[in-house]
């Protein structure tokens, strides 16, 4: 009788998660985590060393902003640990605004803090605590953005819906940097350095706020919802997901590699290079990499709908092979002195990142019963993320510099290579009823 009435009281709440309310509010909330992150990025690369690191040769400042960027993607597991925890004991609508919380507020703090100029070495050392703060939000967001549209799908359409939270990424660049644009267009060169570039960090604030509206009004999952139901939430999920599904967190987080490589490499390196070795403006490469991402939103639906028709597994094997072609052709496309074939280089590789991005939520989700699928699929993504884009941007750096372009290209194909051998052990979850395996 008491199951019954608690059935009866919460089948109103899960009612009222409407296909509309549900896509936007995972779309919203990673369209900012993603803004955020990107902001960093971008600044890591073309403000940071400047003005948090100025005692440093430029090359040696250049490394040690990107080693801040890199402190986020280090962090994002211990968020993934703490957040994943929340949502798999107290449910995905609270972790998901304590997670968007908790990237907004550091974001903020990046566009108010003072600089190397104005209080030494205490500067770099806030710019890696807020660094900090930004990764263990993202280490939480993603994947409850993930099951909140992957829990409320109807069978059959997953990947679809868990495809919405990862246009946030391509989203949430094309907004960073086309603030980085817009006001670099606007401001002289010498105010965007002064204090420009704190506009979209503390702008970042009204994102936030917006997305938090948005996901008050959710309800719990119905799939989570079972779990509280039946009372079987899990007490240490981390413990659980280590213990008993090391298998599926170890190939998740092999298969995962690529898609961080692919972007990392494409984005923040590319970006890099270009402005330090190519001889390219700063605005010009940023639009050229601005028009490629509307490459890797197009691609991101189109990912869903292969993994819909033909599975998982056999899109991701496919999408790995594409990526380890391309990583031999990485340094005659990026190298080749042509506008045109720089601009064709960014948009092969952000379409590869769109077709590798847009099912990887649903595969690393699926992949784990629901009474851990947040503390799972967030540990396999964000360490993921240590081992393919915490340092991928320095160790391309390094690569170039040694050994030339090609070799960042073999550094591409050999990550690509070691995703694709994981997705051939992965099992296919296309067909199985993965939201009632509690």
């Amino acid at each position: 009788m008491a199951s019954s009435s608690t059935s009866a009281t919460t089948a109103p709440a899960v009612a009222s998660n409407s296909k509309f309310r549900v896509l936007t509010a995972s779309l919203v909330g990673t369209t900012i985590e993603f803004f955020d992150f990107y902001i960093y990025a971008t600044a890591a690369v073309l403000i940071f060393p400047h003005l948090f690191f100025p005692a440093s040769s430029g090359s040696a400042a250049m490394l040690q902003s990107l080693a801040t960027f890199a402190i986020a993607f280090i962090a994002r597991p211990i968020g993934a640990a703490l957040f994943g925890h929340l949502g798999d004991r107290i449910g995905r609508k609270a972790t998901l605004v304590a997670a968007l919380l908790t990237m907004g507020i550091s974001t903020v703090c990046i566009g108010l803090l003072p600089t190397y100029a104005q209080i030494g070495i205490v500067a770099p050392l806030l710019l890696a605590l807020c660094r900090l703060g930004q990764g263990l939000g993202l280490g939480g967001e993603w994947s409850g953005a993930v099951l909140l549209a992957t829990e409320n799908a109807p069978e059959g359409k997953r990947a679809w819906y868990g495809m919405f939270p990862q246009l946030g990424a391509p989203i949430g660049f094309i907004l960073a940097a086309g603030s980085f644009l817009t006001l670099g267009a606007l401001m002289p060169d010498e105010a965007f350095m002064q204090w420009g570039w704190r506009i979209p960090f503390i702008a970042s604030a009204i994102l936030v706020l917006v997305g938090l509206y948005i996901r008050l009004k959710l309800h719990e999952t119905p799939a989570f919802q079972k779990v509280l139901d039946k009372q079987k939430e899990v007490t240490i999920p981390f413990t659980e997901v280590v213990t008993k599904h090391s298998k599926q967190l170890l190939l998740g987080t092999i298969g995962a590699v690529c898609t961080f490589v692919v972007f990392y490499l494409t984005t923040v390196f590319a970006l890099n290079w270009g402005t330090t070795h190519l001889g390219y403006a700063r605005g010009q490469f940023l639009e050229m990499q601005l028009l490629a991402t509307l490459c890797f939103a197009a691609f991101i639906p189109l990912s869903a709908i292969l993994a819909e028709k033909f599975g998982r597994k056999i899109t991701s094997i496919g999408v790995c092979l594409a990526a380890a072609i391309f990583g031999l052709f990485f340094a005659d496309l990026l190298a080749s002195g042509s506008t045109l074939m720089v601009f064709l280089f960014l948009c092969i590789g952000l379409s590869i990142m769109g077709l590798t991005y847009g099912p990887i939520g649903t595969v690393l989700s699926e992949l784990f019963p629901t009474s851990v699928r947040y503390t799972g699929s967030a540990l396999t993504f964000n360490l993921a993320g240590i081992l393919g884009a915490s340092f991928a941007p320095l160790i391309a750096t390094k690569l170039a510099e040694t050994y030339g372009l090609q070799a960042v290209g073999y550094y591409l194909t050999a990550a690509s290579i070691l995703s694709l051998i994981a997705f051939l052990l992965i099992r296919e979850t296309k067909n199985e009823d993965v939201n009632n395996q509690i």
